[in-house]
């Protein structure tokens, strides 16, 4: 049982994760998950069955890959799944498609990325999915309070260590079936993509190759190709493209929710307006809630449904209220997104282990300065790195460490660096996904390539295929699945090669 005192950090945690949510308007990013859109949609999909074919294993991984103090052999239970039902077997040395776990647990993930499971049998490939550390059930320190207590515990919470993790259970896992010679081909999307293309990078002796989907590899420390408000300039563009009209209601709202919360008692004509579930206390609760809400639509701007068009269609046909009221457009528009519901806006939720974590992997490593520039459809709003720092620092008591991404994986020059000194990975990416301003758009060598769809979304192609899935799509993934057999074929002709 756990002790009052653990109890007590642990509350705390959480109320300073709600409370940086608040307070920091670009603390809170959209999440980098391949399925959020999804879930948010086709919630069925968390309760959908598990495969009878998938089976549960737990790993005994060690906390600490890069030092040798007594702590750092310390171990805890990781949990990965396979699926042999198509493996072509050992003894052809059949290929193994691992996905690399990101910032959730592995729960509804076979389910949802449906790449692996799609094109197994084309493969003849052994499937493993693998649980990032502190999340779902791969939880150090024996219990979610005890590792997520302070910056102590959370310090062996990082990307370098998830990597080295994967490393180490598919080496194990190789080992066990006697599957040497079988190439591993990694996937990952959003920031499971980015682990997978830097897996290949620093682990090119485990894996033959990788397919990142959605990784803004590029959107780190100030690397020239990207702006930071390139996030933001997609979400317009997609929403200009959607409708004229649309975007300049957006464009007009935010001086229209300033001039209202002015007014007396404007913070309860807000409240009533947009149904919240609890009185505003500022009308940055509401600008927040709007903000990420446009965000998020065109992240995960999928088809058959296009939350865009949407939301588009909400605003641009209010039925209700005055016709010229700007804020009842927006209303619409929020309605015609989220359905009827009793509230909309601020409703009492438990902030989530995958929140909680991902703020401290936001606040130490992955510092993505996305702000909003002049020229969209939002309120201007620059990232302010120095203010990002000292809040994290605040909370955490440990600085961010913006250049580290950079300096241990690479980015700036990556055309430069990675023409001779990389191979085999697809960079995929819609262009309809604001995080695509962050990806890398073009090919950088022969085997270092850029496949893109204009019209595609967030991690769309490592999705399960659907009846209704367009003709680009369909052929998106058919060209990553092209490339992927270039690789393991020749991959097939080196090893006879070297067994003669």
């Amino acid at each position: 049982m756990n002790s009052p005192v653990i109890s007590s950090q642990w509350l705390r945690l959480i109320i300073m994760i709600v409370s940086m949510a608040v307070t920091a308007a670009h603390f809170k990013i959209p999440r980098l998950s391949p399925t959020l859109g999804t879930i948010l949609e086709q919630p069925e999909i968390l309760s959908a069955p598990v495969s009878e074919d998938l089976r549960t294993f737990y790993y005994t991984q060690t906390l600490d890959h890069f030092n040798y103090n007594p702590e750092s052999y310390t171990t805890f239970q990781q949990r990965y799944v396979m699926n042999s039902k198509y493996w072509g077997g050992a003894n052809v040395s059949a290929p193994i498609l691992a996905y690399l776990g990101a910032e959730s647990p592995l729960d509804g993930t076979p389910a949802a990325i449906g790449f692996l499971n799609d094109n197994a049998i084309r493969f003849k490939a052994l499937i493993v999915y693998i649980e990032h550390r502190y999340y779902g059930k791969s939880i150090p320190f024996g219990s979610r309070e005890e590792a997520f207590q302070n910056a102590s515990t959370l310090g062996y919470f990082n990307s370098a260590q998830a990597i080295a993790d994967y490393a180490a259970i598919i080496m194990h896992i190789k080992k066990k079936l006697q599957a040497r010679y079988s190439p591993v081909i990694v996937i990952g999307g959003s920031y499971g993509g980015m682990l997978a293309s830097w897996f290949r990078l620093k682990y090119p002796h485990v894996a033959l190759g990788a397919l990142a989907s959605s990784a803004p590899i590029l959107y780190f420390d100030e690397i020239p190709l990207q702006p930071e408000g390139g996030y933001y300039s997609v979400v317009t563009k997609d929403f200009r493209e959607a409708s004229e009209t649309c975007y300049q209601t957006i464009q007009k709202s935010w001086s229209e929710i300033n001039r209202v919360a002015s007014k007396p008692h404007g913070l309860s004509t807000l409240s009533k307006k947009f149904k919240t579930c609890y009185p505003l206390t500022s009308s940055s609760e509401l600008k927040s809630f709007l903000r990420l809400m446009y965000a998020y639509t065109a992240q995960y701007n999928r088809p058959p449904r296009y939350p865009v068009s949407v939301v588009c269609g909400g605003i641009d046909g209010a039925s209700f209220g005055s016709q010229d009221d700007i804020l009842t457009k927006i209303f619409s528009g929020v309605v015609a997104y989220y359905g009827n519901r009793s509230c909309y806006v601020n409703p009492e939720t438990n902030a989530s282990e995958i929140e909680i974590g991902w703020s401290w992997q936001r606040c130490s490593e992955m510092v993505i300065p996305i702000g909003i520039g002049n020229g969209t459809m939002l309120e201007a709003s620059p990232f302010n790195l120095t203010s990002f720092i000292k809040q994290c620092e605040s909370f955490y008591g440990v600085p961010s460490r913006p250049h580290w991404v950079t300096s241990y994986y690479g980015g700036h020059d990556i055309k430069l660096i990675l023409h001779r000194f990389g191979s085999n990975i697809i960079f995929s990416n819609g262009l309809r996904d604001p995080y695509s301003s962050g990806g890398v758009l073009e090919n950088i060598s022969n085997s270092i390539l850029a496949v893109s769809t204009v019209n595609g979304s967030h991690c769309l192609d490592i999705l399960a295929e659907r009846e209704t899935d367009p003709e680009w799509l369909i052929r998106q993934r058919k060209i990553e699945v092209k490339i992927i057999k270039g690789w393991i074929a020749k991959y097939y002709a080196d090893l006879k090669a070297f067994k003669q």
